[in-house]
């Protein structure tokens, strides 16, 4: 773990919110010179604490309004299996989240699509490409919260 302050925290929680802040704004909101606020950020970046900056999109408004979490189990745990698993699911670009999980299920996938059938086509690509034990699927309804903000 990266040892950060205060400051640190507060450049953190100000661009998970909006990371087109420009650090003249950054570093008045902190209290701070530009120069220590740009310092700050470039130490954040060079430690690897902020990976990159992204715009965020709406997918209801780009026809991906449906969320699928497909839990996944293997027979086959062999780090053979698991490489050639792991580069098959990360090939799929509807698949935004990809874990390998402990206790029943073996890994758990969220996969954003527009509809039953986009996902139907998916599942069909993956099972068709890798040996799977056993796949479950379960439908969001609706989402109460989605955030990329970390607590910091």
């Amino acid at each position: 773990m990266t040892m950060i302050d205060e400051t640190d925290r507060q450049i953190l929680r100000f661009l998970q919110q909006d990371a087109t802040t420009s650090l003249e704004s950054l570093a008045d909101q902190l209290s701070v010179s530009v120069n220590t606020c740009w310092r700050r950020v470039r130490r954040l970046e060079e430690q690897g604490v902020l990976k990159g900056r992204v715009a965020i999109c709406d997918p209801d408004a780009l026809g991906l309004g449906q969320t699928v979490f497909v839990a996944i189990r293997t027979r086959d745990h062999s780090a053979k299996w698991l490489k050639s698993f792991a580069r098959t699911v990360s090939e799929i670009p509807e698949v935004v989240e990809f874990y390998r999980m402990a206790g029943d299920v073996d890994y758990l996938i969220k996969i954003v699509v527009g509809s039953v059938g986009d996902y139907d086509r998916v599942y069909k690509s993956l099972i068709s490409q890798i040996e799977i034990a056993d796949v479950s699927a379960t439908f969001a309804m609706e989402c109460l919260k989605n955030t990329t903000e970390l607590p910091v």
